[in-house]
Formats: structure tokens, sequence, C-alpha cells
């Protein structure tokens, strides 16, 4: 009799899959698209072109993208600094990398607000002497995305830093390269697939963040105010439509942008792969 090449569990394991992936994923999604199909091109294009919902998506965007970057940068810093070298308290330090997926965002967006706002410990400080505020500004926004994004693009980084041979250091060095230029030819190629997905992971994560923001940012329409705020408001009105055509729009746009981040880093790996 001939054995099948299908591994004992698969199909309980598909199933179960399928299941999880239409009750979470498929079933809410097609909830949302045919809500928002109850509009005409019309209705649809007038609540995009809405002053108030394009400067929310304005906010939110920008503020992902401005935090996702910033976290890329610090995040390779902070990752390089765990895997390379040996300091007093690294454990803790370490641990409190993950603070962020651990507090409840609630909490995160309090603790920030309480720490810069104007008569914060912190908030105080940047308004005396560089006359920054922080809270209840736009600036405010990118803090809290830069606190709950930095964790994915360290722990997306850190394993190929720890895989990575110091060796080809010593040989690039050996060769008579400087620093700078083992890092360039050496290292960056061998992380920026890495930190292109923290990126992308903490952007993606930034541009749906409500708990950690709405305490720190203001909220106020045209400035400060999110989308997923002005949906909860929408929501609120009982402008269902209105709530779910805005959704939507984020799906899609959001799905647009992580698929250029998927493909540029393709482009990375492939290109890296060559060299």
């Amino acid at each position: 009799m001939p054995q099948s090449n299908i591994m004992p569990g698969f199909r309980p394991a598909i199933g179960l899959t399928l299941v999880y992936l239409a009750f979470i994923v498929l079933i809410p999604l097609s909830a949302m698209l045919l809500k928002s199909m109850q509009l005409n091109l019309d209705e649809y294009w007038a609540i995009l072109t809405n002053h108030r919902v394009q400067a929310s998506f304005r906010v939110s965007f920008v503020s992902a993208l401005i935090a996702a970057a910033v976290a890329a940068l610090f995040g390779f810093i902070i990752a390089w600094s765990l895997v390379r070298y040996t300091f007093p308290g690294k454990r803790l330090f370490d641990a409190l990398i993950d603070l962020p997926f651990a507090l409840p965002t609630a909490v995160a967006g309090i603790v920030l607000a309480t720490i810069y706002e104007p008569q914060g410990w912190i908030g105080k400080l940047l308004i005396d002497n560089f006359g920054i505020q922080v809270a209840y500004k736009p600036l405010g926004i990118v803090v809290a995305l830069i606190f709950i994004g930095l964790p994915f693009v360290v722990r997306t980084i850190e394993p190929v830093l720890q895989e990575l041979d110091t060796a080809i250091e010593e040989a690039a060095a050996s060769l008579g390269a400087t620093r700078l230029q083992a890092f360039i030819k050496v290292i960056l190629p061998n992380i920026l697939p890495a930190t292109i997905t923290g990126f992308a992971l903490a952007f993606a994560r930034g541009v749906g963040e409500y708990g950690s923001v709405i305490f720190i940012a203001g909220n106020m329409p045209y400035i400060s105010e999110i989308v997923p705020l002005l949906i909860i408001t929408k929501l609120e009105q009982y402008e269902y439509a209105g709530a779910t055509a805005i959704g939507m729009t984020m799906l899609i746009l959001s799905f647009l942008l992580l698929l250029l981040i998927n493909g540029l880093q393709w482009w990375v790996r492939h290109r890296t792969g060559q060299l």
C-alpha cells in the first residue's frame, strides 16, 4: 500500500486554520465590505474627500511612517548593543524592551501623557529649555508610536545579528576595510531585510494604534485626530456606513503600503543575494 505524503494531523490542522481565518479575519472583513457597499460612489467619495477625514488620514499615516523610521534607527542601535556588548544590567534592559508588549496600551498612553504634558517631568523640561511641547500635539502621537513600535524592530533585528559571524568583519578588516566600509559592505546587506521587516511591523502597528495615542494626542480635529478615533466618533454618532467606509479605505491603503514594503524587502534580499 503506498504511503501518504501528507504528514499526520494535516487535515485537522488545516481545517482549524481555515475556521480561525474565517471567523477572525474573513467574516469581519466581509461584513465591513458589505456595509460600506451600501454607499454609492458619490456618497463614498464625499466621505473620503471630507477635509476632516483627509486630515485624520494624513496624521495617522505620516505619524506612523515617522515613528517607524525612528524606531528602525534606534531599534538597530539597541539590538546591536544587546548582541555585541556586555554591560551591567543588560538582562534587565533586555527585558524592558518587551514592556510595550505586556503593558496595556491605555496604561502606556496615560503614562506618556503624564510624563510629557506641559507640567510633567520631561514635558516641562522640554518646554522650558527648548520650547518643545510633546503632549497634545502631533509630536505626542509620534512619541507614543515609537514606544509601541520599537520592540518589533529590536526583536526582528536581534536574531539576525546573533547569527552574523564576526569572522566576516575581521576578514574585511584584514583586507584593509575601515569600520565604515565593513559596516556598509558586510553588515548592512545582511541586516537590511530584517530592518525593513521591523519597520513594516512597527508601521502596521502604528497606523491602527488607538489606546496609547488618544491620551497624549490632544485629539484636535485637523491637527491631532487619528483615523481610529474618527471611526469611533462616527460609530458613536450611529454613522455606521461612514465608519465602515473610512475603515475599508484605511485597510486598503495599509495593505498597499505593506505590499510595497514587502516588495522592497524582496528586492533587497534578491539584490544582496546576487552580490
